[in-house]
């Protein structure tokens, strides 16, 4: 397979769209999002370089249009809701009072404390992500890491902080784009 490329998985996926189709519906219960999957599989093929020897070229193409249906799933659980939007929109100024002040400026402190403790990097690429908004490819070729990286230390501080913030989970401060871009 590494004769083809890119060019070659582009060309499997269009002769073998309709089984892709059928089989990403049946997994993912919907004929649409099966379809949007390939969509994005097929934008996510338009690279440069050489994908390698593949064993399976099948299988490949499968696994990454799972991972644009698990993408798409996490992008959609981050955004709100039209009735959250709402309530935010007529949240009254003067909702916040004092208490609530205060625990926002401890919740602060910890989460500073708890970026300190990080490794370096580790604390860069948290706040390039969050604040800055740094795609994980710019991040992975700033410090000369692999995209995935980039996403285990993204993920290794999330975790750390959600810990220390005594959070249940890392997604209550979203987990950003994956999109490596």
């Amino acid at each position: 397979m590494s004769d083809a490329g890119w060019t070659g998985l582009r060309a499997l996926l269009v002769d073998r769209y309709d089984d892709f189709k059928h089989r990403l519906a049946r997994r993912l219960g919907s004929v649409d999002l099966a379809a949007e999957t390939l969509q994005e599989t097929w934008l996510r093929l338009e690279r440069p370089g050489d994908p390698g020897i593949l064993k399976s070229p099948d299988a490949y193409l499968f696994r990454i249009a799972l991972n644009v249906a698990a993408d798409r799933r996490d992008a959609d659980r981050r955004r709100l809701t039209l009735s959250e939007i709402e309530a935010l929109r007529h949240q009254d100024d003067d909702e916040l009072d004092p208490a609530r002040i205060a625990e926002s400026r401890a919740e602060i402190v910890a989460l500073t404390k708890a970026l300190d403790e990080l490794p370096p990097r580790c604390r860069a690429i948290f706040i390039a992500t969050r604040l800055d908004e740094t795609p994980h490819k710019v991040l992975a070729q700033r410090y000369g890491i692999s995209i995935r990286m980039v996403e285990r230390d993204l993920k290794r501080a999330l975790e750390h902080c959600s810990e220390r913030l005594e959070r249940i989970s890392p997604r209550k401060f979203g987990s950003g784009s994956s999109e490596p871009s």
